[in-house]
């Protein structure tokens, strides 16, 4: 399709979109003009859902954009639809491909009826829409309001994780479209805010470990792939193989999977065996990229020729394998479960740094702890005052000295009016420094709405 084909149907649906909302808003619900503007506007959507799960309808300046197309405001139907989605508060909306009907009426009912300045809660309960704001720069910081919309949209990933291992389970092969769907919309964000992500996957779901494991490698693979420069397919690509890095252990006998004491050496070699089952399962997947396979087979090997399958030896690693490899030990290490504490962050990245930095490419492991911090965004800590904080942003220049709203006192009394800090240019009578993590159920707290 060429470009001004691309630009002819952007205008289109949002020509289609204005149409509905108006529709709505001369008519009564269940009158058959509605229904049918309704109709158009997703038989129109369909036209760029057949080349991608999703599609982002938003605000960008002075103009309306369809994915990355922008539609200059000629018409005045274009002006009202603006108009309407900054009434309702709405700078983006993201609709996935298979968007029934009904979702379409409700999103035209929303922005277009009475109902617009509750639009964000009516429609946060839907299925393939999502609401929540564009940006146009790397952000730093969460606005408050959008931390509802990152949490569905990582659930919506972990759920989107469970459906592909059943499948991969039952039938042979992850749905691949499932997963495309959840890692563009997954790119789109890590694109916009990836602070916002990266502080969900701080999130302890002990109980669905395998699923968050694979979303959390996802988000922290595209994380680093970013910050060097990847975007667009190829980041969508590294997103889906870092998705399915682990995709070959459906095929370990759950009771060395599931098991809580130390694995012996024959089952810890029955479980190495996933990086070879999980190739063979995405190599003969349709739609899967040739990357993920490759990622599967290689993400536990190491640079110096260590790790596994046996006998495998790489002169250089794929660099999606290499960050993916980085993003498993990471979150690995740092969630708890029944038989490994877990463990802080300076403590796994002086394990990426063991033997001499051979193991894993220092520059990435050095880059990655720019990216997440010593003490990552969202993390509740102690300082050397005995206060308690949330790290609100990272400091790339020194990883150990983040912002950090105060959230209590030394005695532990909530204090009223928070106080951000930036520990790195601390006046003398403030805190100076993080003395260790906290885990915020001792303080009924949930740091990322603070954020």
């Amino acid at each position: 399709m060429s470009a001004q084909q691309k630009a002819k149907i952007a205008e289109e649906v949002l020509r289609r979109f204005a149409a509905a909302l108006r529709s709505v808003q001369l008519y009564a619900p269940g009158h058959p003009l509605v229904a049918r503007s309704i109709t158009a506007f997703g038989e129109t959507l369909a036209l760029i859902h057949a080349t991608a799960p999703s599609i982002a309808i938003g605000i960008v300046g002075d103009d309306l954009v369809v994915g990355d197309i922008p539609v200059p405001r000629a018409a005045e139907s274009m002006g009202r639809l603006m108009r309407q989605l900054q009434d309702a508060g709405i700078e983006r909306v993201v609709i996935d491909r298979g968007v029934p009907h009904p979702e379409l009426a409700q999103l035209a009912q929303s922005l277009g009826g009475r109902e617009a300045k509750e639009a964000t809660t009516t429609l946060g309960r839907l299925k393939y829409i999502r609401v929540g704001r564009l940006q146009v720069d790397q952000r730093t910081d969460v606005p408050q309001g959008d931390v509802a919309t990152y949490r569905r949209l990582y659930d919506d990933a972990v759920n989107v994780a469970q459906t592909m291992w059943d499948s991969a389970k039952t039938e042979g092969k992850p749905d691949a479209d499932a997963g495309l769907a959840v890692v563009d919309t997954l790119a789109q964000e890590v694109s916009q805010n990836r602070t916002a992500l990266l502080a969900l996957t701080a999130l302890k779901n002990y109980d669905s470990y395998t699923f968050t494991h694979m979303v959390n490698v996802s988000i922290l693979t595209m994380g680093q792939a970013r910050g060097l420069g990847m975007e667009g397919a190829l980041l969508r690509e590294v997103g889906l193989a870092a998705l399915m890095h682990d995709i070959g252990k459906v095929k370990t006998p759950g009771e060395i999977l599931n098991k809580t004491e130390k694995l012996t050496d024959k089952e810890f070699d029955i479980l190495r065996r996933h990086t070879v089952d999980g190739a063979e399962i995405l190599r003969q997947t349709p739609e899967m990229p040739t990357l993920a396979p490759i990622v599967a087979f290689e993400h536990h090997l190491r640079l110096d020729a260590s790790g596994y399958p046996a006998g495998v030896t790489r002169s250089s690693l794929n660099l999606a394998t290499m960050l993916c490899g980085i993003a498993d030990v990471y979150d690995a290490m740092r969630s708890q479960r029944v038989y490994q504490e877990a463990f802080p962050t300076d403590r796994i990245l002086a394990v990426l740094q063991r033997n001499d930095g051979k193991q894993f490419d220092q520059n990435l492991v050095r880059r990655f702890s720019q990216l997440v911090g010593i003490y990552p965004v969202g993390n509740l800590v102690r300082l050397n005052t005995g206060d308690v904080a949330v790290v609100l942003k990272t400091y790339a220049p020194d990883p150990y000295r983040p912002r950090v709203r105060l959230l209590f006192d030394s005695k532990g009394a909530r204090i009223d009016r928070p106080v951000e800090i930036s520990l790195w240019e601390a006046r003398e009578d403030e805190p100076q420094s993080i003395e260790a993590p906290l885990d915020p159920a001792g303080y009924d707290v949930d740091p990322l709405t603070y954020l």
